[in-house]
């Protein structure tokens, strides 16, 4: 998980703001913080920290990068339902972060926290969104072997297949979630717990 720590690294321990967070699905002790800088005639930024008071869990991490147009956003795991059952509850949408932006949600804390770095820094960026795959020894001999007979890195052979997997389903995204419920029902350790039809 992301620590508050590793949270005010990323933002040079600039805090510009902060207050209760008035939902409830964090608990009593939730609390935001905002690090915000503007230039000469706009906003350049604004990383909103929600966390908890006394533990100090990091709940959810948003990054709005102003001058690339991009809203990023890392949710604890753990706490993933009940942030979506409070959206729902209070009316809003989950992936609406503006009238113009959709938030581009973040699984992989490195990749949040990376982003957040550059954000600040004013500099570039990976774009793309990070995965972590999770592959038995035996399985993963067996994709190096196949990359290995494709003349591809690893790395190559993971997006082309991640890639096929998001083609196949903007083809037919039934089919896809069809598939996707029945490998999760012989497969149940790669639930996280939330309903495929709920995106």
């Amino acid at each position: 998980m992301i620590t508050m720590k590793e949270y005010l690294e990323a933002i040079n321990y600039r805090i510009t703001g902060g207050s209760e967070h008035t939902w409830d699905c964090f608990g009593p002790n939730s609390r935001y913080l905002d690090s915000n800088e503007t230039d000469d005639s706009s906003s350049r930024y604004s990383i909103v920290c929600i966390f908890d008071s006394q533990d100090q869990t990091v709940y959810v991490l948003e990054a709005w990068d102003y001058t690339n147009d991009r809203v990023y956003r890392w949710v604890n795991p753990n706490y993933v339902g009940a942030y979506r059952k409070a959206h729902k509850k209070h009316k809003v949408d989950y992936k609406e972060a503006s009238d113009t932006n959709q938030y581009i949600d973040l699984d992989v804390k490195k990749d949040i926290l990376e982003k957040i770095r550059a954000i600040v820094a004013g500099e570039e960026y990976d774009t793309r969104v990070q995965i972590e795959v999770d592959f038995s020894d035996e399985e993963l001999l067996q994709y190096m072997k196949l990359a290995h007979e494709r003349d591809m890195t690893f790395n190559e052979f993971v997006e082309e297949a991640l890639q096929a997997a998001i083609d196949n389903y903007n083809r037919d995204p039934e089919l896809a979630k069809t598939k996707a419920q029945e490998f999760l029902k012989t497969h149940p350790q790669y639930s996280v717990g939330e309903d495929i039809d709920e995106e």
